[in-house]
């Protein structure tokens, strides 16, 4: 079923640029829905890279498990991607569902099956029928164009209910270089590795060793910082594609000063979609950014934060607007980090609420009402021990969410 789109999705979409070396194409394959686009087939010329991180759940789903596989190759010509079906749970028939969805597309790709990487979203437990490929990704391939990427983050979704892009441009020997990024993920939102589906292309010339290293930090702070309901995914899959096709030589060491610039616009652009997934929450109302400062260190920073961002009790106080600061204290105490109770303060957005383990003397309740009625809210939690801080993006937890998931096989 459908839902109204999120309050806190961008008023307007990018406008994503070509990128030379991809090609995109959506279809109607029926496997779950009904009257939308549920496959996405990306076209990636001869040379492309690849690099990839994937959920660390320990019941993958049988396209993770391709993917890794895949991944030692270090090169891709096709990417497949559906929605309405995670083919996750589904014992052998899963592999040999995949299997045969990359046979299908390194016929159409005219490439081998070890270039096709796969990615599926949707219900658990249920067996995927790969025969719905069948003609649908040779048709994809005969049509494929350069400019489709809103119709890309579309074909995706599953319980979202906008399309998530995000673009950059940096420059690089005199060279334009451009980065695309799409991505899905409302629920099931708590990615230990990466995040529900994401994929980035460039047309940047990077060795698959260099890609995977920047990939891979770059996913540290961005995907890994943000949770909606505190559960990982069977699914989560985040891959980047390099076409090489910019005319610059090829960035072959992870110390060269351009990779260095490429990966800083690769955190970027993951950041953007990261809170693009939080903002587009199942049911979400509030957007909220959690840090953490004060910590013992950045580890001990982060797993406060996600504490925090994760507590049922913290986000039903925000989504009714209340600034209840006990029940920050609490989910700050339960982390298992180190923290001293009077040494702690607490604010919301600039307004101190707590200090030092106790009710701020210069607290308005007024004034931290009215900042809570807005749509962005930041908490903060210093724990006054050291110099570790960290920062996680979640949403808040409404009424909509269970409905939205109470009803999401009917």
């Amino acid at each position: 079923m459908s839902h109204p789109v999120s309050p806190l999705a961008p008023k307007t979409l990018p406008s994503l640029p070509v990128i030379e070396g991809v090609v995109i194409a959506t279809a109607e394959a029926g496997i779950r829905y009904k009257g939308r686009t549920d496959v996405l087939y990306v076209g990636l010329a001869e040379g492309t890279r690849v690099a990839g991180v994937f959920t660390r759940s320990k019941c993958p789903s049988a396209p993770v498990d391709w993917c890794r596989s895949a991944l030692e190759g270090g090169s891709a010509r096709a990417l497949v991607v559906n929605s309405g079906n995670a083919n996750a749970f589904t014992g052998a028939k899963g592999a040999q569902a995949v299997s045969r969805t990359a046979e299908i597309a390194a016929r159409a790709a005219g490439c081998a099956t070890g270039e096709v990487f796969v990615a599926s979203t949707g219900v658990i437990g249920e067996p995927l029928d790969a025969s719905k490929f069948e003609g649908v990704l040779e048709d994809c391939a005969g049509r494929a164009r350069a400019d489709l990427w809103q119709e890309a983050a579309r074909a995706i979704m599953t319980t979202d209910t906008f399309p998530k892009l995000a673009t950059r441009t940096i420059e690089l020997d005199g060279a334009e270089i451009r980065l695309n990024g799409i991505a899905k993920g409302a629920g099931m939102i708590a990615p230990d590795m990466a995040t529900m589906l994401a994929f980035v292309f460039t047309d940047a010339p990077v060795a698959a060793a260099v890609l995977q290293e920047i990939l891979s930090e770059a996913n540290a702070r961005s995907f890994n910082c943000v949770t909606v309901d505190g559960d990982t995914s069977t699914s989560d899959t985040l891959l980047a594609f390099a076409t090489g096709k910019a005319g610059i030589a090829e960035i072959a060491d992870a110390q060269d000063p351009r990779a260095k610039s490429l990966a800083i616009a690769l955190e970027d652009l993951l950041v953007e979609l990261a809170q693009l997934v939080a903002r587009d929450g199942e049911g979400a109302r509030k957007f909220v950014t959690v840090r953490v400062v004060g910590a013992v260190d950045d580890a001990s920073a982060k797993r406060v934060a996600i504490s925090i961002a994760n507590s049922p009790l913290v986000k039903t106080a925000i989504a009714g607007e209340d600034a209840n600061w006990g029940r920050v204290v609490m989910a700050v105490g339960k982390a298992g980090e180190p923290a001293d109770r009077d040494r702690l303060s607490i604010s919301f957005g600039d307004i101190r609420v707590a200090k030092n383990g106790a009710r701020d003397p210069d607290y308005s309740e007024e004034a931290t009402s009215a900042y809570m009625e807005g749509e962005d809210i930041v908490i903060c939690a210093d724990l006054g021990l050291g110099d570790g801080e960290a920062r996680v993006w979640t949403c808040d937890l409404t009424k909509a969410y269970v409905e939205i998931n109470g009803d999401y096989r009917s």
